[in-house]
């Protein structure tokens, strides 16, 4: 599984505050990749919740 942040992040700390584990937000969201697989149901969570929709899970 693949984790992106496209470039329509806006830096709103929407996915680190559900899935701190991975995500992290310095300007725009950062992507842990070594944390993905273990905690693939809170990313698909924040991936959900975004406002620009910049998450993106393959």
């Amino acid at each position: 599984m693949t984790v992106k942040v496209n470039d329509s992040c806006i830096g709103c700390g929407a996915c680190e505050s559900i899935c701190d584990a991975v995500f992290s937000v310095d300007g725009v969201a950062q992507v842990d990749e070594a944390a993905v697989a273990d905690n693939m149901d809170c990313v698909k969570e924040a991936a959900e919740a975004c406002p620009v929709s910049a998450i993106e899970v393959e």
